[in-house]
């Protein structure tokens, strides 16, 4: 019975991986999305405390998009 317990604790541990990997993927696609539109707002006229606020934006995006490569690695090692 041991044998069966733990193929299905990976099977579930395989379910688990496969679908935070969509979840990463997806949020990637999310974070592109407003990595994107920041730069395009960098690019506009703004008043100065507009280009502030677009900065920090800009910056937040950037620092997720670093955050979710990190755990895509992680999730890769583990595939």
């Amino acid at each position: 019975m041991k044998g069966l317990a733990e193929g299905r604790r990976t099977k579930r541990t395989d379910e688990t991986t496969l679908h935070l990997r969509r979840l990463a993927h997806d949020l990637s696609n999310s974070l592109e999305t407003i990595v994107q539109a920041a730069y395009l707002l960098e690019q506009a006229t703004l008043d100065e405390k507009v280009r502030k606020w677009s900065k920090l934006i800009d910056t937040a995006a950037k620092d997720a998009v670093r955050l979710n490569r990190q755990i895509r690695e992680i999730l890769k090692s583990h595939a």
